[in-house]
């Protein structure tokens, strides 16, 4: 009785607890309809990754047909200062370079000469590697394009993207023994400002010289990639962040947006976080997953809060309702295994083995008959007649 006790007191506590769970969940998505904002804007990270190979001119013109606010972009310089895009330090993962130029693979991308970055392939390592599961649902022509994709310019992606599109520019550092070490960003400026795009596109994220960009192209939207409180942002005259989703409340996105400044959280790609960044206010989003994005209309379990709590509470008294039903059933209704027991407990081994000697005399049925004999003594046959008759009929 005791354990039994014990046993429903942990049950009903485990119980009791599921119930309350409910008043310990924040979703912004639990809104008022009226209250949600506007959908955030969707940056493709490096183009568009999922439909071709990343920071290629393929992927940037897949970007724009999505018709996207934006994309984002790693730039470095190579050793005859030719602006070009690519993200990784080495170009081991995303080229051909091993089988090109096998004694250099691990060389900084920026040690390479642009002739020599042009014999490179960009596009095979999508083809073989998929990173995202979706090399298989390309077409013919798109698969036989993303296989023949090379080393892309900046001022080349720049052409392609200048007319309708934003965007956010990332830096690789230059190791200190590359010609351009000190004037990398000059030359970097020189090839945006030529290309045409208009400077209100550009969200400028290094920091490096951020005064003398701000002089030499004063349209540049200022962006930071470090967490900071809006009063130093003003000082440094940064206007937006760019941050991981995972390092931004929803207190923050609201202090930033009464401070009228602007967050961008990367890299966005299920349509379920997508939802509750825009129920909380997020301004845009950095995705590999732009094509899906853009196609939902609306967020994910958007609901009001008298709606969350009536599913809640109806959720609980069905389930309530369900656990006092089995408990009763139980009490009013012994356990099938009660009855299989009595059933069970008039036989013995013995007995369900002579049943099938199908009357033979041999030494095991003889051995078996004499275990039954004394076996059923011990059941409560008392008189010798009725043993005779159990050894006679042989059962």
């Amino acid at each position: 009785s005791a354990s039994q006790m014990l046993m429903f007191t942990a049950y009903l506590a485990v119980v009791v607890a599921l119930y309350l769970v409910p008043l310990t969940i924040s979703s912004p998505c639990i809104m008022e309809k009226k209250a949600l904002g506007p959908k955030p804007a969707i940056i493709g990270h490096r183009g568009a990754p999922m439909l071709a190979p990343e920071n290629t001119l393929m992927s940037f013109q897949k970007a724009v047909e999505q018709k996207i606010y934006g994309v984002q972009a790693d730039v470095v310089l190579s050793y005859d200062g030719v602006p070009f895009l690519m993200h990784d330090k080495t170009l081991r993962r995303t080229t051909n370079v091993e089988e090109i130029f096998p004694e250099w693979a691990y060389e900084h991308s920026s040690m390479f000469n642009w002739t020599d970055l042009e014999k490179l392939n960009a596009g095979e390592w999508f083809l073989q590697n998929d990173p995202f599961w979706t090399a298989g649902s390309l077409s013919r022509s798109d698969y036989l394009e993303a296989a023949n994709q090379s080393v892309c310019k900046l001022a080349d992606m720049l052409e392609v993207i200048k007319d309708n599109t934003s965007l956010i520019l990332n830096f690789q550092d230059l190791p200190p023994a590359h010609p351009y070490y000190s004037t990398y960003i000059n030359i970097t400026l020189e090839t945006i400002l030529a290309s045409g795009i208009r400077q209100q596109a550009v969200m400028w994220l290094p920091d490096t010289e951020r005064q003398l960009v701000r002089q030499i192209a004063p349209g540049f939207q200022q962006t930071s990639g470090l967490k900071l409180d809006a009063e130093r942002m003003r000082e440094k005259g940064i206007v937006k962040l760019n941050l991981r989703y995972t390092k931004v409340t929803n207190e923050d996105v609201r202090d930033y947006a009464m401070a009228n400044l602007s967050v961008n959280l990367y890299t966005v790609n299920e349509p379920w976080l997508y939802s509750i960044l825009w129920c909380a206010g997020v301004q845009s989003v950095t995705s590999d997953s732009s094509h899906v994005l853009r196609k939902v209309p609306f967020p994910i379990w958007l609901m009001p809060p008298d709606e969350y709590r009536l599913i809640w509470i109806t959720s609980d008294l069905i389930s309530f309702i369900i656990i006092v039903g089995v408990f009763i059933f139980q009490k009013i209704s012994p356990p099938a295994s009660m009855w299989r027991l009595g059933s069970i407990r008039t036989y013995n081994p013995e007995q369900i083995m002579l049943s099938a000697a199908v009357r033979r005399s041999s030494r095991d049925v003889k051995i078996m008959k004499e275990k039954l004999i004394f076996s059923e003594i011990n059941n409560g046959v008392e008189t010798t007649d009725e043993l005779s008759l159990c050894s006679e009929n042989g059962y």
